[in-house]
């Protein structure tokens, strides 16, 4: 139980940080990629609430939505870096943060298949 709460606070955390880095993006880039990166965050995190909820087959599910949201954010981040919205620092400590609820979303997701 301990992880799965763990893993929501590390996405909610993800999410309350990536706030400022997309109101910095300019206002004519913040209506398409700022809302794409801001909706697969929150659909990110509600997706660990809805696995939380769950088990077997449906939170596997839940799990692989996580999977996918993570890896959008990480994709329109870098995205958001290579248009130089965001800087290599910005960029460097959203990888890790991204990186590190890939690793606790592969433990839960291992476990999960077990049980």
């Amino acid at each position: 139980m301990h992880e799965k709460l763990l893993i929501f606070q590390k996405t909610y955390e993800c999410v309350l940080w990536l706030y400022p880095i997309i109101n910095r993006i300019p206002q004519s880039h913040r209506l398409v990629l700022g809302r794409a990166i801001e909706d697969r965050a929150i659909s990110m995190t509600i997706a660990v609430i809805e696995a939380n909820k769950r088990s077997g087959a449906d939170r596997i599910a839940f799990q692989k939505q996580v999977s996918n949201d993570l890896d959008v954010v990480r994709i329109l981040l870098r995205l958001a870096k290579d248009l130089r919205f965001v800087s290599v620092g910005q960029y460097s400590a959203g990888v890790d943060k991204i990186n590190e609820i890939g690793r606790m979303l592969s433990a839960w997701m291992e476990s999960s298949k077990r049980v």
